[in-house]
């Protein structure tokens, strides 16, 4: 049976106008009918503010280690991630002349080589400074020359922070830090900076200060050159009178909060209040506002309303008996 192309296309119009009929009535039935509120008391706690970054950590100074002759890598004596005193010895290298004369008498027997050994002695590689081996690039047997980097000494690792000029404004050489590594999330370590680089350098097109940190420990986790995050403490209050920030509106130029009032219509007034610091989620209130104090903040909760006006009306009804 052949349906005319007329019918068809008068078929998906009614089709869909039903449908838009519904989603109206059901898009009307999930509106909320009012502003609701809830009533909270501010609460004392501790607010700071804070300065969020990314960094690394380094050493703080970083030596590298290089031979003052030529020749051949005959002994390691330590590894990465040994501490060391200055003076300790990292190696023993034969000079150039010295390899090849040990080779020749090599040739010749274990007593001339022995003799030659005894002669002519090893050249020592030397620490410059207490610290620890974080580099070792070297292998016994190789050889190696006076530019070619033996080992890397640091005395200790810090995390150097990279700070928008945006917010450098507000960083103070003593303030407090939080770091975290990318590495090991569970891990969070305090900290302080202890110098802002006079120098920016540009990264993605903005301009970037480097700001030392100086970890008040260093766990054993850490190594050169893994990305953290910082949280540099620009300012904190203990004890504060708090609030959430959706309690609080501006209005020219004022703060005002909303209380409980049985003289209004609304059964709700509004009280001006000193505000101070702000975090992410709460503000500090300086004046106006007690502990005891009632503060009524927007319920936020979206509940959807009973099947009355407005309901979907392709749900099934419960049917009316007869009068």
């Amino acid at each position: 049976m052949k349906v005319s192309r007329n019918k068809l296309v008068w078929g998906v119009v009614a089709a869909v106008l039903v449908l838009g009929v519904a989603g109206f009535f059901v898009f009307k039935g999930t509106r909320p009918t009012g502003k609701q509120f809830n009533a909270i008391h501010p609460s004392r706690g501790t607010i700071r503010v804070s300065i969020s970054t990314t960094g690394a950590v380094e050493p703080l100074n970083r030596v590298k280690i290089q031979s003052s002759v030529g020749g051949r890598i005959e002994e390691i004596l330590v590894e990465e991630g040994r501490l060391v005193k200055k003076g300790a010895v990292l190696a023993m290298l034969s000079s150039t002349e010295r390899a090849a004369l040990l080779d020749a008498a090599k040739l010749q027997g274990k007593s001339e080589q022995s003799y030659w050994e005894n002669v002519y002695k090893k050249t020592a590689v030397i620490a410059p400074m207490d610290g620890q081996v974080i580099v070792r690039s070297v292998d016994p047997g190789q050889t190696v020359t006076t530019s070619d980097s033996l080992f890397v000494l640091s005395d200790r690792l810090i995390v150097k922070a990279f700070v928008d000029e945006t917010d450098i404004g507000r960083v103070k050489i003593g303030q407090k830090a939080l770091i975290g590594l990318d590495a090991y999330p569970d891990i969070r370590v305090t900290g302080a900076v202890e110098h802002i680089f006079y120098e920016s350098h540009l990264q993605n097109n903005v301009n970037i200060y480097n700001v030392d940190i100086i970890p008040d420990r260093i766990p054993n986790v850490f190594r050169s050159g893994m990305s953290a995050n910082i949280k540099i403490i620009v300012q904190e209050k203990n004890g504060a009178l708090l609030l959430p920030i959706s309690a609080v509106q501006n209005r020219n130029g004022k703060t005002f909060v909303r209380q409980k009032s049985d003289n209004t219509e609304k059964g709700r007034k509004y009280t001006k209040v000193e505000t101070g610091i702000q975090d992410g989620s709460n503000i500090e209130i300086l004046d106006g506002l007690t502990e005891s104090s009632f503060v009524l903040i927007p319920d936020t909760t979206f509940v959807l309303p009973k099947n009355k006006a407005g309901a979907n009306p392709f749900s099934p009804q419960q049917r009316r008996s007869k009068p």
